[in-house]
């Protein structure tokens, strides 16, 4: 039940992150980021897979990027309840910002590890920008397992 328990979470706190950056972008008019596309594309090239002509390439680069933030989410919830098979919870108040923490790098060591971002280079905007939605997402990650174990639990 850990494993299904950290699923559920950490597809609430996806979710919950999307919303976030989703409603950042309204709010200032900012565009989306092309970073989960080129993390894709430099996947895609060092793998030596071809996804066709140019248009299908680009259209299944975009798709690929959407799922790796799928995957990230779902994964570091997943990892957040096994962790957790053996151990009590953590309180929300430490373990959001630690799972903020660690989806933000699952996200962002690889795309920095590629060559596709620089965060030394960040200025403050793009840092909260970045912070902010994934402190979401670990907050609404933890809230939800902590909810889901006291349900199994009554």
């Amino acid at each position: 039940m850990s494993l299904t328990r950290g699923l559920v979470a950490g597809a609430a706190g996806t979710v919950a992150l999307n919303l976030t950056t989703y409603g950042d972008r309204l709010l200032h008019g900012r565009g989306s980021s092309d970073v989960p596309v080129q993390v894709a594309d430099r996947f895609v090239d060092r793998a030596g897979i071809r996804l066709g002509d140019e248009a299908a390439t680009s259209n299944r680069e975009q798709a690929a990027g959407a799922l790796l933030g799928y995957v990230t989410g779902l994964g570091v919830g997943a990892a957040y309840g096994l962790l957790l098979r053996r151990r009590g919870a953590l309180p929300d108040w430490v373990a959001g910002p630690l799972l903020g923490a660690a989806a933000m790098a699952a996200s962002d060591l690889p795309a920095t590890a590629l060559g596709v971002t620089d965060p030394a280079a960040w200025d403050r905007t793009s840092w909260v920008s970045d912070i902010v939605p994934h402190l979401v997402y670990g907050f609404t990650t933890a809230s939800v397992y902590q909810a889901l174990r006291r349900t199994e639990a009554s």
